[in-house]
């Protein structure tokens, strides 16, 4: 039986709804050719992204990757800000220059995604060792697909993790592909967080579609990390429904009937039958909540469709540096 409250399993359920909700905003736009770059589809995993959030303090960090729309939103990120960054706006939390895959904000702990495979993997590392240094507490969560695994990074931040019994979770959202390759064409191993223990620390395999499973997981590797007990790699299974990006159809390397099994495997659709049958929510309620997470998440994507274009001028900020005496170098 799941410790979560009532209101934290509602709360958790609105939140994954908000994460699809805005992710078919974004394929719609890709669609009709009204955003530039390709989405991430993140469809099919919102369960880890809330889940794992939802059992962090406001203070602690994150650090996502390519497909990190969800762990935005469930880290606290503005749907409006965030739509403006990926459609190009001077609004944007990178005033419109990084799009989908270049996002950062401190002010609620997203240290930032990247494009580049695993090469966050080590940047939550030296968070954790930052805050191991400072003892501020903070436990850093480091989001990754199963294709970063076999980054040499990866397995260099991952030992010294376990070497300084870093506060830092490591959670690895295997979807079973990388781009269009097959786990089981890539790993020699069957499950993932078995490498965790050539590192000096736990692995444990779950399901990545049960929201509460991933919570509990989640909240017990963070008050350990928290606590001095040093890192976890938590293996989450789970599929994304669409294409590795938006022009990726997603079928030839993967089959009809699989993608259609694992969307009767959908975490939201799992979160909602158990509400309704503990008889914490109606389905009236689920259907009025729903319209409403997509009239809000229409609505900031209106609103940033018009919003402002950056200034020409912006791209040379952060780029060059005047020197003390006017002079650049």
């Amino acid at each position: 039986m799941s410790t979560l409250e009532r209101s934290a399993r509602e709360e958790m359920l609105w939140l994954m709804v908000k994460i699809r909700a805005f992710q078919e905003k974004l394929n719609e736009l890709y669609q009709n050719k009204n955003m530039p770059g390709s989405p991430h589809s993140y469809r099919g995993q919102e369960a880890i992204a809330v889940g794992v959030c939802r059992a962090l303090k406001s203070w602690d960090l994150v650090a996502s990757y390519h497909r990190g729309t969800g762990h935005l939103i469930a880290k606290g990120a503005d749907l409006y800000v965030l739509m403006c960054e990926i459609l190009g706006r001077a609004d944007g939390y990178s005033r419109g220059r990084g799009g989908e895959m270049h996002i950062g904000d401190l002010s609620f702990g997203f240290l930032g995604n990247t494009g580049t495979v695993g090469a966050t993997v080590p940047v939550a590392t030296g968070a954790a060792l930052a805050s191991q240094l400072r003892r501020s507490k903070e436990v850093v969560v480091s989001f990754f697909g199963d294709g970063a695994v076999n980054q040499g990074v990866v397995h260099e931040a991952m030992n010294f993790a376990g070497l300084w019994k870093l506060p830092v979770v490591y959670v690895c959202e295997n979807n079973l592909y990388a781009m269009t390759v097959s786990l089981e064409k890539s790993v020699a191993i069957k499950y993932l967080a078995d490498r965790a223990k050539a590192y000096g620390f736990e692995g444990k395999v779950i399901d990545g579609n049960d929201a509460e499973l991933v919570f509990e997981e989640a909240h017990r590797a963070v008050e350990k990390a928290r606590s001095g007990g040093g890192p976890t790699f938590l293996e989450c299974k789970t599929y994304r429904w669409d294409g590795h990006y938006g022009g990726d159809p997603g079928f030839g390397y993967r089959t009809k009937d699989e993608v259609e099994e694992w969307k009767q495997r959908c975490p939201i659709k799992r979160l909602k039958e158990r509400l309704l049958s503990d008889g914490e929510i109606t389905q009236q309620k689920f259907d009025d909540m729903s319209k409403a997470v997509y009239a809000e998440v229409n609505a900031a994507a209106f609103r940033a469709q018009t919003a402002s274009l950056p200034l020409k001028e912006a791209d040379l900020n952060s780029v060059f540096a005047e020197a003390p005496h006017g002079k650049c170098r």
